[in-house]
């Protein structure tokens, strides 16, 4: 069972907004979606949030429904609550990836990400970003210098933390 997505890679845009998904993540979607069967065509919800989101980030169906639990389970009418709901409910869409294995990104979303001609695909585990390419690389720049400190023979693995056995 593939429950995470993995890898990255630039895909083209057509006019018509399609893009495709890679394969690897169709089967995550397909897999974490409890209404797909042979056949269907897996659904996804893309958050493209608030005005200081330039990027998608896509969810399967489970993965979605898990945040919008975590949500529900917060206070009525707090402002956490009411900031979640607006990001990750009211400014998300709906969709499913098509019989061809793309994803058609509406005007609306290609504008926010600032998506025309190519689209960069990145995991994160539980869900995945589209990016602009040009986009993307400005922020990977930003987040090095951020770690631009770190020893030259820094392990990434040093920054992870054991689970603890419950």
């Amino acid at each position: 069972m593939a429950n995470r997505f993995r890898g990255e890679g630039t895909h083209k845009v057509d006019a018509k907004g399609r893009v495709s998904i890679p394969a690897t993540f169709r089967r995550v979607l397909a897999e974490n979606d409890p209404d797909w069967t042979e056949g269907k065509n897996p659904q996804l919800v893309i958050v493209y949030g608030d005005e200081t989101r330039n990027y998608l980030e896509c969810y399967s169906m489970r993965a979605m429904n898990e945040m919008e639990d975590m949500i529900e389970d917060m206070e009525i009418g707090s402002p956490d609550r009411d900031y979640l709901e607006d990001f990750f409910i009211a400014y998300s869409q709906d969709t499913a990836v098509d019989e061809t294995g793309r994803l058609v990104l509406s005007a609306k979303l290609r504008e926010k990400a600032g998506i025309e001609g190519e689209a960069y695909f990145k995991s994160r585990g539980g869900s995945f970003e589209i990016w602009n390419p040009d986009r993307y690389d400005e922020y990977k720049a930003r987040q090095a210098e951020k770690r631009a400190d770190r020893p030259v023979d820094f392990n990434p693995k040093s920054l992870l933390q054991k689970r603890s056995a419950e």
